[in-house]
């Protein structure tokens, strides 16, 4: 390279001599031979000018591997080269072109050469890489400007990606977007609904210097999906989807006029109206406030009719009569006052009787007229007798009806009021807050609402069986298939005046009607669907079920008190120094899309973490309990995750993992710890491809704290066996004046179609009695087994004799119809036990939230590191991380592992995850040993807490 260099420098020194040599030589000659002839001067040629560049090096970019050409033309010029980087660029990568300028007739030198990626990826320092022209002529030299070769490129994560918003109407709306980082950078243009925004055609959309999207005023129309999309000349990168919903607040129209007075005589009421349409709700608008109607008092006049004076008589006619009359218009009749009593017309001989001749005439009229008036009354009376007699015989038939009925069936009323109704679940909607008419969070819904009527045979039990054993007693047999199946102890005591069963947990707010809530919860609907998983991010962060932190690249661990939910984000999780606020929420609103499909049944909570699109360097490891009995083998598990649009899809289904599989599940007797390397909210659900599979439930028993009255009720939950349900009942029968009188019990739901049976014995007769009609209650099987109903519960109403009897024991007997079951020894005083038995002592973790740094890890940074080191490398022996992976029982699939950079790192952040609350070293140190890592075990010693 140094001698082409000094070639190429030399070749135009060389040149120049030639040229100056060969002309001293001509001028000697010329001197010699023809020195007398020639004159003293000369004209003297024209100097030749310094190159002048037509075509200068541009900057360019290597998308790929792809080499880029570089091109300068210039004249006059005797030769041109290319420097890079200060060093001449070697003669044969040269391509010359020479050509005549059409217009000065001089000639034009072009050079061409290749500059290739690993040219630039071989250069170091902090310049980029460069190049430059100079071009020769007789004059001196030109130099062009220097080209810089870049290497293009676009990296996939977006800096900052937009997040789906809920706006009123014309109000602004900001969508941030932070483009990946790339050379050249990266172009940003935003979709709506997939189509390229032009704000030179709506003018309503800005988008700003720094690639942000403003929305002036939103519009309906303006609700979509908006995306932001970055792009140069190597790729084209989209951010996640933001979902904008633009909702309107529902306004109440103006005032109808008010309705005539409903009575029609005397006083009364009249009313108004007004609808929730100016402008109606749209989108999970807030519907109007106050109520749609108003009514005011009013009396009405009702005055009887009076005649008015009579007419003067008419002339004498030819049947010598003459006529008056009157009319009943002083006043008239109005609003049902009463008619004018009298003849309207009045006729008489205008001749005193002088007027004989005519007088059978003047008779006949009179008798014409009352045999008109005898037949009307005669078909009146007729019509009368007719009604009358059909009457008597509908009502002969109906008596006749009820009495077969009664003889030969029974009526059974399926409602809340005959059979307490006690397992319906709790419903809880989350309603904006500025829209009181939808449901208070601690109602449960009209169980009246769907009550039905069963007609047929009835079966008598004896007080004598009321003690039941655990057995297939004709107590438990099936009964027919009822929403609540109800054996009556007598066929003549279906009252359906009873209104004892499931208490309502709330009331109705005044003013909130069922066709209010059925619009709500409409509206309700179709704002989740069009949202899918972004409301997510809008989500009510209740106290109690959230938790949120703000974490670096030292990592930390959110959790959730008392509902055996957390996040741990291990060491290096986040890039280094970046921040991340995160949060972690359990999902209560009952009204989004069950995760749940044809049989399968959800066992565990619904958990968000987030916010979404979070760059991560490393998986976190998301731990949510589960209510399935893993040592029945069968199960189908799977792990769920809610779309943008709210459907729910399938992550991963448990030991059908392939390299594809974008996270792994660690599945514990009560727990699963997901290692995940996206955030977003998550599900753990079941199947069972044999009905033999077995969910764990509990039941809890809960009295009111205060008795006053004559009547006591026992409340007896049925519940998913996780933290988290029982936490959610207790809090709400806190709030309700109840608490819980005995620990829970677990019971084994088995996949059998049989429902879950309740009954209550023993009770000491001759202070208490019981006011169910009927033996038992029973929750229908798919109520426990989709496991979409919260806080299933049955309620048993107690009434003592005397608010002196203060003691209660009874037997309550709990179980699966041909399945397992449960008995509670019950032994209360009323008012003396609620304060003897803390419903909160059942549950003994920490109420820390947010761990930040080393804190929330029980393995030192140091120690880990070195076991890290030690074991990633593979030994061809087996003793690596595979065998600490069999050590710990993680190594269902070792693949997962083995695409990490670390593998060993992510087991540990596993058993992390796993010993977050014994935080005991030792199964670790057992592991090493039994690998003959002794070495690590003197490491725990001296620099860890073993």
């Amino acid at each position: 390279m140094p001698s082409a260099r000094s070639r190429a420098v030399s070749a135009p020194g060389v040149l120049l001599l030639a040229l100056v040599v060969h002309g001293n030589f001509g001028r000697c000659g010329a001197g010699i031979e023809y020195g007398d002839v020639l004159p003293d001067s000369f004209p003297s040629a024209p100097a030749e000018t310094l190159p002048h560049f037509l075509l200068e090096p541009q900057d360019a970019y290597i998308v790929k591997n792809k080499p880029v050409e570089l091109i300068c033309r210039a004249n006059p010029a005797t030769q041109i080269y290319f420097k890079c980087n200060g060093e001449w660029v070697n003669q044969n990568d040269h391509l010359t072109k020479e050509s005549l300028d059409e217009v000065t007739g001089m000639l034009v030198r072009e050079v061409q050469i290749e500059v290739s990626r690993q040219q630039v990826e071989e250069l170091f320092g902090l310049e980029d890489y460069w190049c430059q022209c100079v071009a020769w002529s007789s004059a001196g030299t030109t130099k062009s400007r220097r080209a810089y070769v870049r290497i293009a490129y676009l990296r996939k994560n977006f800096d900052q990606e937009p997040l789906g918003k809920e706006v009123p109407l014309e109000h602004e709306v900001l969508l941030q977007c932070r483009p990946p980082e790339g050379v050249p950078t990266a172009e940003v243009e935003w979709l709506r609904n997939e189509d390229v925004i032009d704000t030179t055609r709506d003018t309503n959309f800005l988008i700003t210097i720094d690639h942000n999207l403003i929305i002036k005023q939103a519009r309906l129309s303006d609700t979509a999906n908006y995306t932001c999309v970055a792009k140069n000349i190597v790729a084209k990168r989209r951010s996640t989807t933001a979902t904008v919903i633009v909702y309107v607040n529902g306004g109440w129209s103006t005032w109808s006029e008010w309705s005539q007075c409903n009575n029609r005589c005397g006083r009364g009421w009249q009313k108004r109206t007004r609808t929730c349409t100016n402008p109606a709700p749209l989108n999970g608008g807030s519907f109007c406030e106050g109520q749609p109607f108003q009514k005011i008092a009013c009396t009405t006049m009702c005055p009887d009719g009076a005649w008015t004076e009579w007419s003067k008589w008419s002339a004498c006619s030819t049947e010598c009569t003459h006529w008056r009359s009157r009319e009943c218009t002083a006043p008239s009749p109005k609003n049902g006052g009463k008619d004018c009593s009298g003849v309207l017309l009045d006729s008489k001989n205008c001749t005193d009787g002088l007027c004989m001749q005519n007088k059978r005439v003047l008779s006949e009229p009179k008798s014409h007229l009352l045999e008109t008036t005898g037949d009307v009354a005669l078909y009146a009376g007729l019509v009368v007798a007719i009604f009358v007699f059909i009457v008597i015989l509908m009502a002969i038939g109906v008596v006749v009806y009820r009495r077969s009925c009664r003889d030969f069936d029974t009526d059974i009323t399926d409602s809340s009021a005959a059979l307490t109704g006690g397992f319906h679940p709790v419903n809880f909607k989350t309603s904006r807050h500025d829209n009181p008419q939808l449901l208070h969070p601690s109602m449960q819904p009209d169980l009246t609402a769907n009550a039905g009527i069963y007609r047929g045979p009835m079966y008598a039990l004896q007080d004598s069986s009321d003690k039941i054993p655990m057995t297939n007693s004709p107590l438990l047999d099936p009964l027919p298939n009822l929403k609540i199946k109800v054996y009556n102890s007598s066929t003549a005591s279906s009252s359906p005046r009873l209104n004892d069963g499931a208490d309502l947990l709330g009331a109705v707010p005044t003013g909130t009607y069922p066709g209010d809530i059925a619009r709500d919860n409409h509206f309700m609907n179709i704002r989740n669907k069009a949202m899918g998983s972004q409301h997510l991010l809008t989500l009510p962060r209740e106290h109690g079920n959230s938790a949120t932190g703000t974490f670096g690249c030292l990592g930390g661990r959110l959790t959730i008190p008392d509902t055996g939910v957390s996040l741990l984000v291990p060491h290096g999780a986040i890039p280094q120094g970046k921040f991340y606020e995160m949060y972690l929420i359990i999902n209560k609103a009952e009204n989004t899309l069950l995760p749940s499909e044809g049989t399968q049944t959800v066992l565990s909570p619904m958990v968000t973490c987030g916010p979404t699109g979070l760059l991560l360097c490393r998986p976190v490891i998301l731990t949510i309990p589960h209510c399935a009995d893993i040592n029945s083998s069968d199960w189908i598990f799977q792990l769920k995750t809610q779309s943008h649009q709210g459907n729910w899809e399938e992550v991963v289904t448990l030991d059908e993992e392939t390299l594809n599989t974008p996270c792994y599940c660690q599945l514990e007797p009560k727990s699963c710890h997901v290692l995940l390397d996206q955030l977003g909210t998550y599900v753990f659900v079941g199947e069972s491809y044999s009905r033999s599979a077995i969910k764990r439930l509990q039941l809890a028993i809960f009295a009111p704290t205060i008795c006053t009255s004559l009547e006591y009720s026992l409340k007896v939950y049925c519940l998913e066996d996780t933290p988290d349900a029982l936490k959610e009942v207790l809090e709400l029968e806190k709030t309700l004046g109840g608490y819980l009188i005995e620990e829970p019990k677990p019971l084994l739901f088995k996949d059998s179609y049989h429902n879950l049976r309740l009954s209550i014995h023993d009770i000491p007769h001759s202070l208490w009695k019981s006011k169910l009609l009927a033996k038992y209650q029973e929750i229908p099987f798919y109520h426990i087994w989709s496991g979409s109903q919260k806080a299933l519960h049955c309620t048993f109403t107690l009434e003592r004799y005397s608010l002196a009897s203060t003691e209660l024991t009874c037997k309550i007997c709990v179980r699966q119809v041909e399945g397992e079951g449960q008995i509670f020894q019950l032994h209360t005083i009323l008012g003396e036990n609620a304060s003897s038995f803390d419903a909160f002592s059942l549950h003994h973790s920490s109420a820390v939230t947010t761990q930040v740094g080393p804190y929330a890890f029980k393995i030192p940074l140091s120690i880990r590191q070195k076991i890290c080191n030690s074991l990633d490398a593979p030994n061809s022996r087996g003793n690596d991380w595979r065998l600490l992976a069999q050590k710990l029982s993680m190594d269902r699939y070792l693949n997962y592992f083995a695409t990490k950079a670390s593998p060993t790192g992510v087991i540990l952040d596993l058993w992390e995850a796993q010993h977050q609350d014994d935080g005991d070293l030792n199964t670790l140190a057992s592991a090493l040993e039994e690998m003959g890592k002794s070495e690590m075990l003197v490491v725990m010693a001296t620099e860890g807490d073993c």
